[in-house]
């Protein structure tokens, strides 16, 4: 479980195919504080660590996974995204992120107020239920929150620390990005489809 705050970022230094899935070696100063199983978000993909040498260390994805994010489009000396998974005793400044991305979304315009940056985000109209006006969404593993809704785009309010201290800076329109919905959304769904079900039965 991760909370979207992001602190660390990566360098991809390295993609190859191992059968079936994609290893990723990546060049980061969080790589001396990892150790081999740990999980670790990456632009919002929740992988696990294989292999550490010095400050570099390594990740796989398997099919699935490349199928529903963008890592199949990582290029090299993109940054990446980091986060730790969250300790029981940590403060939840985000949301409830899983690491589990639901789909791949696009940005299709950015306005730099000065201040701020005002991102708009076109999303699989599939998802609509699950994202609501003022509610939270992971953007490539950020926590923000969700502005000016409909069925297939919204926007994000972005502030100069988010900016500044993640890989929204290298952003352009027509970027890609993942997405994840917050999981309570997810649950209300299931269970309302759920009792719908019985009910027409």
């Amino acid at each position: 479980m991760f909370t979207g705050i992001i602190k660390h970022q990566a360098t991809l230094m390295e993609a190859k195919r191992q059968g079936s899935n994609m290893f990723f070696k990546l060049s980061s100063e969080l790589a001396t504080e990892l150790h081999i199983d740990q999980s670790v978000s990456h632009d919002g993909v929740c992988l696990t660590v294989t292999e550490i040498d010095g400050n570099s260390y390594s990740v796989v994805a398997v099919q699935e996974t490349l199928d529903k994010t963008t890592l199949r489009s990582w290029a090299m000396g993109q940054s990446i995204n980091l986060e730790l998974a969250m300790q029981a005793h940590q403060l939840l400044d985000g949301h409830m992120v899983q690491g589990h991305v639901d789909g791949v979304g696009a940005c299709v315009a950015i306005e730099n107020l000065g201040d701020n940056w005002v991102f708009t985000w076109r999303f699989p109209s599939e998802f609509s239920p699950l994202i609501v006006s003022k509610g939270s969404i992971a953007i490539n593993g950020i926590s923000l929150t969700v502005m000016e809704l409909n069925d297939q785009q919204f926007k994000t309010t972005i502030i100069p620390y988010t900016f500044e201290h993640t890989n929204l800076n290298n952003i352009k329109v027509g970027d890609h990005v993942n997405l994840e919905f917050d999981i309570i959304g997810k649950y209300i769904q299931k269970h309302l489809q759920a009792y719908l079900s019985i009910d027409k039965a």
